[in-house]
């Protein structure tokens, strides 16, 4: 437990505690709209912008999250107004985003950058300053869902309907699309580009197998999320392996440990009733 004495432990369980807030909140709109693929196409593009940032020696993660809300409002609005399937749209960011990054990277003078912490993650290496941008977005999320949870629910499970009640719809889908590229940005340090969508959907189809109350989804995916991030840093800290990958294995070893709870009490609720 002496670990806990050292400074950049403690700023990364503190970035995990504020990257599971974010990514709770933000994964069971995700999970609940069925945009797991944005997310995935999003975290791809990404890419592109940490190679531009490499190649014209600039921050990689302010590239990364232009290129981030580029990309989410550019799918949101080819496959809303220009009759264009949003999985087509989707594969067309992910693979240009992709694309991109290999060449701006190929293109760097000097030494490769080292890519191995933005596409597996490694929150050990998290800085202060991390944790601050990462604060700010978890305190504005936690004010717009505390002052429109109505208007998102309503989108999240029926935009259709949310139209006819006279709902903003489409503020609300660009907003959110909005704080969805900038969660998944600033999410990279975690468990990293490759691993990053699955941090946002494991949490919630977790909590989805005991209810569907979509409050009770977004506290228990904080719950469980900041519990895989937690379990994760310590095996990444005795094994010397980036944090990201033990992170996502965690979270899929709760993920099947609910479904095997789920499955013993509907077995022994339906011999209850026999």
């Amino acid at each position: 437990m002496e670990i806990l004495h050292y400074t950049f432990f403690q700023h990364a369980l503190i970035g995990s505690l504020l990257t599971a807030i974010a990514c709770g909140m933000v994964g069971t709109y995700v999970v609940t709209r069925r945009l797991v693929f944005i997310s995935g196409g999003i975290t791809h593009a990404s890419f592109g912008g940490l190679g531009l940032g490499f190649y014209l020696g600039t921050n990689p993660i302010g590239m990364a999250m232009l290129f981030s809300v580029l990309s989410a409002f550019g799918v949101e609005w080819v496959s809303k107004t220009q009759n264009v399937r949003e999985d087509s749209a989707i594969a067309g960011v992910w693979s240009l985003g992709m694309a991109l990054g290999v060449i701006f990277i190929f293109l760097t003078p000097g030494y490769a950058p080292n890519l191995s912490a933005f596409l597996f993650g490694n929150i050990l290496t998290i800085a202060l300053t991390d944790i601050l941008w990462i604060g700010v977005l978890a305190f504005c999320l936690v004010l717009f869902f505390s002052l429109f949870l109505r208007e998102i629910m309503f989108v999240a499970f029926d935009r259709d309907f949310a139209h006819t009640q006279g709902l903003p719809v489409r503020t609300v889908e660009y907003v959110m699309m909005f704080f969805i590229a900038v969660t998944i940005v600033l999410s990279i340090r975690l468990v990293g580009i490759m691993l990053l969508m699955s941090l946002l959907t494991l949490p919630q189809i977790t909590m989805n197998t005991f209810t569907s109350d979509f409050r009770k989804i977004v506290w228990g995916s904080i719950a469980i999320g900041f519990l895989g991030c937690v379990a994760g840093l310590f095996c990444s800290y005795l094994f010397n392996i980036p944090s990201g990958a033990f992170i996502i294995l965690v979270l899929v070893v709760l993920f099947l440990l609910a479904k095997a709870i789920k499955a013993v009490h509907l077995r022994l609720k339906i011999e209850g009733r026999r």
